[in-house]
């Protein structure tokens, strides 16, 4: 469980793969952006051509901090001492598994996966970090007479393995994410604040139908730490972090 849980959770971050399409063309003009609409934290999905250390360097030169970072499974597989090298230059805190190919979710994958996040969750804690892992809706389906994310909980040590809950892809997969806070308090510290509407598609925090500040009063038992924005189809990025950062600040 996080060291304190009763802190003040951090709201105020985006996920930049919200901004992917900006951050290709200028990840310094992109973070200088996401400062100047309120942002002060940020979390990474990829360096776009830069080093760690050249991502940070830019995150301070605009006032912004990377408390989590998202990371393939190839690297993690191939190099996993390069990955907390690199989170280590960014300043993150957390290590987060961001996805799993369709090739990837076989009953064996998942089963192989969490002796893995074991592992890595272990050689994260060692150099002062922590790993959890990012859900979609795809990990809800029955896949060999199990559910591959509550066998991913049941199977990985709770002092090694945290979880960033994705609240859209929960939403949309039909899931209680206070039934998972009940039964694994203290493993939920990171949250991708994503809205829903009524048909399903995605929205802009405060433009859906969920009811994020019912969540957020559980909060304390999900162990929450760091929220962060976030909308993967969002036609203009900048108006869309700034409309949902304005619904983020209006809870406070």
């Amino acid at each position: 469980m996080p060291a304190d849980v009763t802190a003040q959770p951090d709201l105020n971050g985006v996920q930049l793969y919200t901004l992917r399409n900006q951050m290709e063309e200028s990840v310094g003009t992109t973070l200088a952006k996401v400062a100047e609409a309120g942002y002060q934290t940020v979390e990474l999905a990829g360096f776009y051509g830069h080093s760690a250390a050249e991502v940070q360097q830019l995150l301070q030169r605009n006032g912004l901090r990377a408390p989590a970072s998202h990371f393939p499974l190839e690297q993690m597989e191939s190099d996993f001492p390069s990955v907390v090298a690199e989170a280590k230059a960014l300043g993150s805190e957390y290590v987060v598994l961001a996805w799993l190919d369709e090739s990837r979710r076989t009953a064996e994958d998942y089963h192989r996966l969490a002796q893995n996040l074991n592992d890595w969750g272990r050689q994260c804690r060692e150099a002062g970090l922590r790993l959890a892992y990012h859900n979609h809706d795809f990990e809800f389906e029955q896949t060999g007479g199990f559910v591959p994310y509550q066998q991913l909980l049941d199977n990985t040590d709770p002092a090694l393995v945290f979880f960033e809950m994705d609240v859209y892809w929960m939403h949309k997969a039909g899931q209680d994410p206070l039934a998972y806070f009940e039964r694994h308090p203290g493993r939920f510290p990171l949250w991708h604040l994503k809205d829903a509407t009524s048909e399903g598609a995605m929205a802009d925090v405060g433009r859906g139908v969920i009811d994020f500040p019912a969540l957020l009063a559980h909060a304390e038992k999900a162990g929450l730490e760091y929220g962060f924005v976030e909308r993967d189809d969002a036609a203009a990025p900048y108006d869309s972090i700034q409309r949902s950062l304005r619904t983020v600040n209006s809870w406070d």
